[in-house]
Parts: C-alpha cells; sequence; structure tokens
C-alpha cells in the first residue's frame, strides 16, 4: 500500500480518528487539532491560525518549539550515528551525563537514562528497594509520577483507579496543599509543615520497613502546589533520621521551570535520587533520567543493576538534551524564567483581583497555578473534584474560548495552569495574560 503524501486537516482527522488510540481520553469524545508546525512561543494550524502555548504543549517544551541549536544537534547526530544499543559507550552519552552531574545538585552524580519521567520513577523506587533493603515507599494523593504499573500505583489522583490493584508496598500520605489543607491548617500545621505529619505514617508503617519517600517537589497537574518554606527540609531530616531515601520527582519542575536550575534549589535541598524528563530536552526525541547521589552511586559499583531499556541513553534525545543544555547556560534561559516569573507574580494577583472566580493564585518562575472557585469565602471549587462531562463544562468553556482567541491553555480539575515556554517574552506574557483576562469572565 502506498504512503499517502501532503495530507489535509481533513484526513489527517479521519486517519487519527480510525487508527489512534490518545491517553486520558473517551475516544468518541475528543477531535484533536490538526496541527501544521511550530517555532518558538507558538503552533499553528493547517488553516493557519496560530497559538500561543501557554502550557509548553504538556509542560515539557521548556526551551520552545524548534530551537535551532536543539534541531541542528539532531540533525548532525543522524548523519554520524542514529543509534547504538546501551551497553555501548557514547560521546553523547558520556557528555550528558557528565553536565547533569554539573548541574544538578549536591552531590547527584550518575545517571541512568530512560525514555521518560514514568520510567525513571519506575527505576528510582526499584533502586531504593534494593539500596535499603525495606519494600515500602511512601507518596502522596495530589502527585502524579506517570502511567506505567509502578509509576501509576505511586501516583495518588484517580488516574490509578483503572489501574489497580498496582504494585504492592505502595503508602499515601497528604499534601502540604495549604489553601485545602487536610488538616484544617492549624498554626503550626503537622501536614503543612511536614515532619509531624511524616512521623505519623511511620509510625504506623514502622520506618525500618520504608525504602523511600517519592513527591513531585512541587505538584504539577494536580494543582501547581508549591510546598511552604521548611516542609522539604523538614522531610529530608526525618529521611536522614531513619535512612530512608528522598526521591524528588522533578519531571515538570526540573530544567529551568521554576526560575532555577532545579526546583529543590528554591530551598537548597538536595534529593538522594532526582527524576528528570521534559525540559532535559523539552521533549524533541523522547528522554528522562534517573540521577543518584554519589552514595548510591558508589554502592551500586560492585553490584548487579537489575534495570535496562532498549533505547536508554539513545544518542538522538542525547545529543538533543546537551544541545538545550548548553542553549539553557549560554542564552540565560533559567534567568529569563526567574525574570519573568517575577512579571506573573505581580501580574496574576492582579489578575484575581479583577475575577472574583479567581480563589487563589500560587507557584514559582514560568509554574503557576489559578484555582478557579464559584465563592472566595467557602472556597468551593468551580468544578468538583475529578469532574468530567457536563459537570467539566465550565472548565472546558474557558479553554475553548482561550483557543478561538489564539491561546492555548491547559487545565485540570479546576486550576488553569500557566507554564509557557522558558525562553517566552514579556511582550508575549502579556498577550496570554490578556486573553486570560478576558475569557476568565465566563467563570465570573
Amino acid at each position: 500500500m502506498a504512503v499517502e503524501q501532503g495530507l489535509d486537516a481533513k484526513r489527517i482527522q479521519e486517519l487519527d480518528k480510525q487508527y489512534v488510540l490518545h491517553s486520558w481520553s473517551v475516544q468518541d469524545q475528543i477531535s484533536p487539532l490538526p496541527i501544521a508546525g511550530a517555532e518558538g512561543r507558538y503552533f499553528w494550524d493547517h488553516d493557519g491560525n496560530r497559538y500561543l502555548d501557554f502550557a509548553s504543549q504538556l509542560v515539557n517544551v521548556s526551551i520552545g518549539h524548534q530551537h535551532p541549536k536543539v534541531v541542528t544537534a539532531i540533525v548532525e547526530q543522524a548523519q554520524k550515528l542514529t543509534t547504538i544499543g546501551p551497553p555501548m559507550a557514547h560521546e553523547t552519552r558520556s557528555e550528558l551525563a557528565r553536565l547533569l552531574a554539573e548541574v544538578t545538585p549536591g552531590d547527584l552524580t550518575m545517571s541512568f537514562f530512560t525514555n521518560g519521567g514514568a520510567e525513571a520513577n519506575e527505576n528510582a523506587i526499584k533502586l531504593a528497594r534494593w539500596y535499603t533493603g525495606r519494600h515500602k515507599v511512601i507518596a502522596r494523593y495530589r502527585s502524579y509520577h506517570g502511567a506505567t504499573a509502578g509509576a501509576i500505583t505511586l501516583t495518588g489522583d484517580p488516574r490509578r483507579w483503572p489501574a489497580e490493584p498496582g504494585i504492592p508496598g505502595v503508602v499515601r500520605m497528604l499534601d502540604p496543599y495549604t489553601y485545602r489543607c487536610p488538616a484544617g491548617h492549624p498554626d503550626p500545621c503537622p501536614v503543612c509543615s511536614g515532619a509531624p505529619h511524616f512521623e505519623e505514617i511511620l509510625q504506623y508503617e514502622g520506618p525500618q520497613n520504608v525504602a523511600a519517600v517519592i513527591m513531585e517537589t512541587i505538584v504539577g497537574t494536580n494543582g501547581i502546589i508549591v510546598p511552604p518554606d521548611g516542609y522539604l527540609e523538614s522531610i529530608r531530616e526525618v529521611c536522614d533520621r531513619h535512612g530512608i531515601l528522598l526521591i524528588l520527582d522533578e519531571v515538570m519542575a526540573g530544567f529551568g521551570r521554576t526560575g532555577k536550575w532545579f526546583g529543590c534549589d528554591n530551598w537548597n535541598v538536595v534529593p538522594d535520587i532526582l527524576t528528570v524528563a521534559k525540559g532535559i530536552n523539552s521533549g524533541y526525541v523522547p528522554l528522562g533520567a534517573m540521577i543518584v547521589n554519589q552514595k548510591i552511586a558508589d554502592w551500586v559499583q560492585d553490584k548487579y543493576f537489575a534495570g535496562g531499556l532498549t533505547y536508554s541513553g539513545h544518542v538522538l534525545a542525547c545529543a538533543a538534551a546537551i544541545a538545550s543544555i548548553e542553549a539553557f547556560q549560554e542564552e540565560g534561559i533559567v534567568e529569563n524564567a526567574a525574570a519573568q516569573g517575577e512579571v506573573l507574580a505581580e501580574e496574576l494577583p492582579r489578575l484575581a483581583e479583577r475575577h472574583p472566580s479567581i480563589g487563589e493564585v500560587r507557584g514559582k518562575g514560568l509554574f503557576w497555578g489559578i484555582e478557579l472557585v464559584r465563592d472566595r469565602e467557602t472556597r468551593e471549587p468551580l468544578v468538583p473534584f475529578n469532574a468530567t462531562g457536563e459537570a467539566f463544562a465550565p472548565i472546558a468553556g474557558i479553554m475553548k474560548a482561550a483557543m478561538e482567541k489564539g491561546l492555548y491553555l491547559m487545565t485540570h480539575w479546576n486550576v488553569v495552569i500557566v507554564a509557557p515556554p522558558l525562553t517566552i517574552t514579556r511582550e508575549e506574557l502579556d498577550e496570554g495574560l490578556g486573553v486570560l483576562d478576558e475569557v476568565l469572565a465566563l467563570a465570573d
């Protein structure tokens, strides 16, 4: 059968409907927009309509679309060598691992490369269990760690429900969600200060049985929940006291998203294991990594590492990541994220003053959440928890109206996520905020 060439938008949609299975969707209720191209902070459809990407797609296109340095690196590497197996050593794989040891905090020093964030988290919990000889892993309810078997069990939100029962040994703890604190947020708060709630969980589970605690440094899709100052430090202290590993999932928060190279840099906390993906090369070629500290790196030297992937450290992906890290350093992209984040820190509260539907804005750098409510006094969410169908219509209407005005938004439950590419300009931020201002009238 001949390959169809030069497909138009209608034909692309027909083929998509017939042959493509889309994630997290009811297939007969979606109609994906055919995209023709992208550049910088914008992408466009086959009719020439242009959209400002205010979500970096899935909070992954951090360097922006079609960055010439990264594209060139992929092309040049493909002309030399497209792939070589993990048993071999290659300059892109070795150099990227060195660069990661350089830009990550503390003594994080050795990397195992994966195809994405879920696989990085899978290997992190496996390694934590081998290293400690313990089997339990503590994760939080508002976490999202991926959709593979172990990662979806670690995930606390309802996306794990269809995959249950999952892997054994996963225990839940509550999140430092100060706006909707599950403990009522007394002062001092046992949940939002970290250690007291964590210690209580350990009391019930036995710290001698717990291999690791895994958490998103800043919760991503489940609300952009920024931990209060002191929270991560207290979790780190409890882990150290009980010989428990701290795994920080920075698949979203890493690589400049918060205005610093890594989210944990905001609190000077260094995990034992750091998991990354997305911003490592903006998804130009799939890539993730599990990065371990020197102590674990030394321990594993004479051990059998029972983990592997055919495409671990794929040379094209590593070449893209090297070019991306170099561009971040040469072009001051992390610094731009910090500077534009200060703009959002000023402008989003002003937006809240104009819109009674905004209950809270929170975030760091270019990683913000706008939580929408029906009533500011009662904090009743605009849509119910895990809403679908008609119940989700108010949020769906905001997204649709924004797209019609040329702004692509990402939402989850009753939170609008503002996470544009880290290369965004002040003018482009103002453009996006202007459209947001207009469409939030629907929520009001």
